[in-house]
């Protein structure tokens, strides 16, 4: 057997799209070391998974890449809505949503705002900015095989081109390898959900005449009704390159090759209602909807994130979000274990929290599927009434259970109705604030490098807690106090109080991720052991503190008001 090379990292991912990518990003920002393969020779050209939610803009916002962002999605900053029409030319039709974003009210609940961002333009952003952070990414190089046992991940990388391949020694392994995941198939995990669909072909397709019939509908997605030309139309340029969505039925005997492209263009033509419409297509590729989740997301250092860990429907985006988020609640747990201010238990914790919120993500994905009448889907029953809507699904969202301590475990994963309260297991609220060195941001900025304990002008003894706890565990917690003339003057109109749902001297304790962790009502007789019992439960230490972890206190996991803001 020939000599392979052989090196060692401490986090390999596999899969280098938009959650791969993520990852990569969000453990740059902490520090960690790690290695990304990606089968593919380069990112997507294909324009799709568009919708960034408010969520995932608030992550890239803290992570200092959100405004590389909206650059890159300048052709469509100012597109909104979906629409209905028979077709393009007709004059009829309706707004199914006429506006994403809810308007100036939103400031007040976020830092950031929804974006139309289309994953050829997002993913080399989200790849130069990876490799700035220390990211070794590699394109055209799959994963052959892996092993593992109570050390770490043994995986054999081949290089695609040169067919070199090596020994990759990881102390985990995050699979963002797709729908069929190779990874998630060789653990022999199953997956829930009725499965498939319907199915499209994405049909890329230059036309420049196309605009005069669009006119000034300034949409992010048309569907188109009329029979000769059911599908869906999306603007990249809005000005003379387009995708097209054309249901297609394999489970008939429809194949790829069948779309030709006089069949593509006589279909498109009929959409917009145009006879003899400029076409020229210039691509084309099967895509499958699918209601799907992974019965475990993961075994022992192996873990699941974005496709490979769930399928949903494409309407309302909340796939790429969804994988996106579990990227980032996995990447601050990594690192605190690598750190060594976590026990090993507090990755358990990864699936116990996100899988719920799939399952919950996926079933309003579904119904605005049926409620927006996708191309290609018909369901067998209809709803009489759906989920909560899809501003309460992004922003919402809660871990009754996990590393958090004092959530309600009866909570519904979503809520009804738009709820921000400050409740262990939720999204921290977002309000503006100034601080001593007169920057503005928002609280959430706070959230990446460590535990915060946020209190009032009445809880001055939670931030001498803090330093006990970094000081006695090794486990880095900043504080600050929210009030007039101290660290964080909130902007006129916002009340802390009533957001976290504490008194003046109570305190909210926010994990790396911005989820709070715990709340205190009020000042308790010795809020350092009250610190100390819920840092060591939500993070699973079962041991004292140890040198190891003391020294990591004293690497924070990323700098804060490094310019991000």
């Amino acid at each position: 057997m020939s000599r392979r090379a052989v090196e060692s990292v401490p986090v390999l991912v596999v899969g280098g799209s938009l959650v791969g990518l993520s990852t990569s990003v969000f453990l740059g920002r902490l520090g960690v070391e790690h290695l990304l393969v990606e089968r593919h020779h380069a990112t997507s050209t294909h324009p799709r998974g568009r919708g960034n939610n408010l969520r995932t803009m608030e992550l890239f916002r803290t992570a200092g890449v959100e405004q590389d962002i909206r650059a890159a999605a300048g052709a469509l900053a100012g597109n909104d809505g979906v629409l209905q029409v028979s077709t393009l030319s007709a004059g009829d039709g309706r707004w199914i949503v006429k506006a994403i974003d809810t308007g100036p009210s939103l400031s007040r609940i976020t830092s950031s705002g929804w974006c139309l961002c289309s994953q050829n333009d997002l993913e080399p952003v989200l790849l130069r900015y990876a490799r700035s952070l220390g990211g070794d990414i590699r394109f055209g190089t799959e994963l052959v095989s892996f092993t593992q046992d109570a050390d770490g991940v043994h995986a054999e990388v081949r290089d695609r081109d040169s067919g070199e391949s090596r020994i990759v020694h990881a102390r985990y392994l995050v699979a963002a390898d797709g729908p069929r995941s190779p990874v998630r198939e060789r653990l022999g995990i199953t997956q829930s959900g009725p499965g498939a669909l319907f199915h499209n072909v994405s049909i890329t397709f230059r036309s420049k005449k196309l605009q005069d019939v669009v006119g000034d509908r300034r949409f992010v997605v048309c569907y188109l009704t009329d029979p000769d030309g059911e599908g869906a139309l999306l603007p990249v340029d809005n000005r003379e390159r387009w995708v097209f969505h054309a249901p297609w039925a394999p489970d008939r005997g429809e194949t790829l090759d069948d779309f030709t492209d006089a069949r593509i263009i006589a279909h498109i033509r009929a959409a917009a209602g145009v006879p003899d419409l400029d076409i020229e297509v210039t691509g084309k590729a099967p895509w499958h909807a699918a209601d799907r989740v992974a019965d475990s997301y993961g075994e022992g250092r192996v873990f699941l994130a974005g496709d490979s860990a769930h399928e949903m429907p494409p309407t309302g985006a909340f796939g790429s979000n969804t994988g996106i988020q579990d990227a980032h609640n996995l990447a601050w747990k990594i690192a605190a274990a690598l750190r060594g201010w976590a026990g090993p238990g507090l990755l358990d914790t990864y699936g116990t929290e996100r899988r719920p919120v799939a399952l919950a993500t996926t079933a309003r994905a579904l119904f605005q599927a049926t409620e927006e009448q996708h191309p290609g889907y018909t369901p067998e029953k209809k709803r009489k009434d759906g989920p909560a809507d899809a501003l309460t699904v992004a922003l919402c969202y809660r871990y009754p259970s996990g590393a958090v301590v004092g959530a309600d475990p009866d909570a519904a994963i979503v809520p009804d109705a738009f709820q921000v309260d400050g409740a262990p297991g939720s999204r921290a609220p977002h309000m503006w604030v100034t601080t001593r060195e007169d920057r503005r941001i928002s609280t959430l900025d706070l959230y990446e490098r460590s535990f915060v304990v946020l209190t009032g002008p009445g809880g001055e003894a939670w931030r001498t807690a803090a330093r006990g706890v970094t000081a006695r565990l090794g486990i880095p917690v900043e504080s600050h106090v929210v009030g007039p003339d101290h660290d964080l003057v909130p902007e006129d109109g916002t009340d802390w109080v009533a957001l976290h749902g504490t008194a003046e001297s109570g305190a909210v304790l926010v994990r790396p991720d911005g989820f709070v962790a715990w709340r205190s009502p009020e000042l308790v007789p010795d809020p350092e052991r009250a610190l100390t019992d819920t840092l060591m439960t939500v993070l699973r230490r079962e041991t004292p503190p140890n040198a190891a972890a003391e020294a990591a206190a004293e690497q924070p996991l990323a700098t804060a008001f490094d310019g991000r803001v």
